[in-house]
């Protein structure tokens, strides 16, 4: 017998039902896919960006620790890792797999993954992907920062100041840095005058048009290598931008810690002189004269006994005297610009993230 077709009330076949099931049945699964895709990958995105900000935070945060102190336990071991790394997390828990420590190299590299409750170690669970059979992914991130003291780069105000001045001195009080120093006022200074030449100040031959100079503690030249010297009593006049700024700076109660260099032995007289430049130290400034005038600015600025925040020592630069009044610290700056080279003894360190 024949099997007669029947027509629908739409026109159709009756042996066309059900059909459009199956296509939606079909789509559904692209559907779901997409959704995959848009939600799931997006999850990831957010867990592998906290998880990176967290990486860069814990390892620029352990080299500072390192760069300060190399034996502080915030540097050797995790702990503080840890933490930058779960207060980067908007779930607050993050995981530290390994931290990778150089001391020699001064570098520190940190790894961390992901940390949800109920997921396997390292992995974020998928909602999407789950109906696929790809409950869940493994994220991962990681990040490294060097730390040392500047080999080569500007400083902001092209003065120098011998070795005899910052022996021992970082982290002991203010004092005051005079341009033309004596051995009277370092008897225990090796150097010729206490460091000083004739017709020689302090001055650096500074870049074009710029108050600083740029050091490159590798090299020793003279002629127009900016560890030359220029000769004058008196700060150059292109550096009234600097001197304000410093003024603002402690004005508003806020610190002025600058990297000066810092030069063991000198050749020559007056403007044929040449400093051989050793280290840069980081001087943390509250005051200075380089003009006739007191408290004068810029040229002269809080140079009448000074006093450091939290200090009872003073120290005043006036009459005749003509230098910077402040303190040497131990100082980390994330400064950029700057070649590093193996930690000096006088205070000034670097730390930078590491591609």
């Amino acid at each position: 017998m024949r099997r007669l077709k029947t027509i629908t009330p739409t026109g159709k076949s009756a042996d066309e039902r059900g059909a459009i099931s199956v296509i939606i049945a079909i789509l559904l699964v692209v559907l779901l896919g997409f959704a995959a895709i848009a939600i799931d990958v997006g999850v990831l995105y957010s867990e592998h960006s906290q998880l990176q900000n967290g990486a860069d935070a814990a390892a620029i945060g352990m080299a500072q620790k390192c760069a300060r102190n190399a034996t502080d336990t915030l540097c050797t071991t995790p702990t503080l890792a840890a933490t930058l790394a779960n207060q980067n997390a908007l779930d607050g828990s993050s995981n530290v797999r390994s931290v990778a420590l150089d001391t020699l190299g001064r570098k520190v590299t940190v790894f961390t993954t992901a940390a949800e409750k109920g997921a396997p170690p390292d992995s974020v669970s998928l909602f999407f992907a789950d109906v696929l059979g790809i409950p869940t992914a493994k994220v991962g991130a990681s990040a490294s920062a060097l730390w040392g003291s500047p080999n080569k780069g500007p400083t902001a105000f092209p003065l120098a100041f011998s070795v005899c001045q910052v022996q021992n001195m970082v982290d002991q009080g203010l004092q005051v840095l005079q341009n033309k120093d004596s051995k009277s006022a370092n008897p225990g200074c090796t150097l010729p005058s206490g460091g000083t030449v004739p017709g020689g100040f302090g001055w650096l031959a500074q870049d074009s048009g710029k108050c600083g100079a740029s050091i490159d503690l590798s090299v020793d030249k003279g002629g127009s290598d900016p560890t030359s010297t220029k000769t004058g009593n008196s700060a150059p006049s292109n550096c009234e931008g600097t001197l304000n700024g410093w003024a603002a700076d402690i004005t508003a109660g806020r610190k002025a810690v600058v990297l000066l260099p810092v030069f063991d032995r000198v050749t020559g007289t007056g403007a044929g002189a040449v400093y051989h430049l050793t280290a840069f130290a980081a001087f943390n400034i509250v005051g200075w004269k380089f003009s006739g005038q007191d408290n004068t600015t810029p040229y002269s600025f809080n140079n009448t006994a000074p006093k450091a925040s939290g200090s009872t020592a003073t120290a005043s630069c006036t009459g005749d005297c003509r230098g910077i009044i402040g303190q040497f610290v131990t100082y980390v700056s994330l400064a950029d610009g700057y070649i590093l080279g193996p930690v000096s003894p006088y205070g000034a360190t670097i730390v930078r993230p590491s591609l």
